[in-house]
């Protein structure tokens, strides 16, 4: 990387999960169209390699979105970087067609996220964690036309400082725990759970509690189920039972591009509506399969007259404390709210993330960033965090603008076009010029 030393990148990414992966790409592709005019780039990484949501890969779970939702083709459909282009690579077009499915397993999605990163793995530094953003100490902070990142490589042993005009900040969204609980050796957030499970001997595991109402914890519920057969599985839910998510076609206009331009633009009777109306198409919700594949085996064990699935109903876990070798949980809920404490081998809590807060990472240059009267960042239409009129850096977030952009913010339906967005936004306000405007529509983009 001594090469990159004194380099001034167009743009630096913080964080290369999907978002940003889907970022890279449609750089190159602007890039590949107007290469002595091409924005310069670079992406880093904590992780030591590319990996998205790794520890829900279960088998035979599948993704909620069609495989048309990847990372390029609502942007730019003849994109090499498509899903359709991977199989094409990988020899499995035919087969895929010939299985009817618009839904990948989440396997199959995962293997084309990592081979579309490889194709783009010249951009990327993994293993790096960029530990804060500040302006240049010769310049006042609002005038400054570049940004300073410190990166700490190779777990800490090295420090380099890199420079950009711009920084798209995507590093995920956090673990949520119930509280009073913490993680431990046998209680686990879903975020964690292949890896922990996979630490475990399954033989110890002779009673688990899986906490919470959506997608993971439904699948976690079922996979312990299928793959303990002598253990007891609890499921510890908020509602009175699964809620199935709304996928019908109406509804899921509200992830198409016109959905968002209605939320931005829209008064807040009209935001409140996309929340009363839709939460259910994401949050809290689970796939009718999944539902009726874990009904079906709850009635099963009626039959059979055994009882190795539970389902607690209206409860929360209100705390968790090791005594000796089990790990006790206090529960409260039930239709009379009744608090009371059950013993389980292990824990997982599939209680959801919290949004990305990225005022740790700006420092000294939040006070620039414009805040709302609830104290969140204002976001332009682009992405872009308000700062500040006099300072010529952007700060692009992908994730954690729910707010100002509507439900579908930090997810996949989306990527494609709000990462298109984002470059458009940045070849806009580094050139200003109508030809490289027109150049970048050739290739998905849409400056407006």
């Amino acid at each position: 990387m001594s090469d990159r030393e004194n380099e001034i990148y167009d743009v630096v990414g913080i964080g290369f999960g999907p978002s940003n992966l889907s970022l890279a790409i449609a750089l190159e592709e602007y890039r590949s169209k107007a290469p002595e005019t091409g924005i310069t780039s670079l992406f880093f990484e904590r992780q030591p390699s590319f990996g998205w949501h790794r520890n829900m890969l279960l088998p035979s779970t599948t993704m909620q979105i069609s495989f048309l939702k990847d990372l390029v083709t609502f942007r730019n459909p003849t994109s090499s970087f498509s899903f359709v282009a991977y199989l094409h690579a990988s020899g499995r077009l035919p087969r895929f067609v010939n299985n009817q499915d618009f839904f990948p397993t989440r396997q199959e999605f995962h293997q084309y996220l990592e081979w579309a990163q490889a194709r783009v793995a010249d951009r990327i530094v993994y293993g790096a964690e960029v530990k804060s953003i500040r302006p240049p100490s010769d310049t006042a902070p609002e005038r400054s036309d570049r940004l300073l990142l410190e990166v700490s490589e190779g777990g800490g042993r090295t420090t380099r400082v890199v420079e950009a005009r711009n920084v798209v900040i995507s590093t995920g969204l956090v673990p949520s725990m119930p509280d009073g609980t913490e993680r431990d050796e046998r209680v686990w957030h879903s975020s964690e759970f292949l890896e922990q499970y996979r630490r475990t001997d399954p033989r110890e595991l002779r009673r688990v509690a899986v906490a919470g109402a959506g997608q993971s914890a439904a699948e976690i519920t079922r996979f312990l189920y299928d793959e303990l057969p002598h253990a007891q599985v609890c499921a510890v839910i908020p509602s009175y039972g699964y809620a199935v998510a709304d996928d019908t076609p109406f509804a899921n206009q509200v992830f198409d591009r016109g959905a968002v331009d209605d939320y931005y633009f829209g008064t807040e009777q009209a935001r409140d509506a996309f929340w009363r109306y839709h939460r259910n198409t994401n949050y809290s919700v689970v796939d009718d399969d999944v539902i009726r594949d874990l009904y079906r085996r709850w009635y099963d064990d009626e039959v059979r007259g055994v009882q190795r699935l539970e389902f607690l109903n209206l409860t929360r876990v209100a705390g968790v404390k090791r005594v000796g070798a089990e790990t006790r949980v206090c529960l409260r809920g039930g239709p009379d709210a009744e608090v009371r404490e059950l013993d389980f081998d292990a824990v997982v809590c599939a209680t959801g993330y919290d949004p990305m807060e990225p005022a740790g990472l700006l420092g000294e240059l939040d006070p620039l960033c414009v805040r709302d009267t609830a104290g969140r960042y204002r976001v332009e239409r682009d992405y872009r965090i308000v700062t500040a009129p006099e300072m010529r850096c952007g700060v692009y977030l992908q994730g954690g603008t729910e707010h100002t952009h509507g439900l579908t913010s930090s997810l996949l339906s989306n990527i494609a076009v709000r990462s298109g967005e984002i470059v458009d936004s940045i070849v806009a306000r580094s050139t200003g010029s109508g030809a490289e405007r027109a150049l970048f529509a050739e290739v998905g983009g849409d400056i407006r």
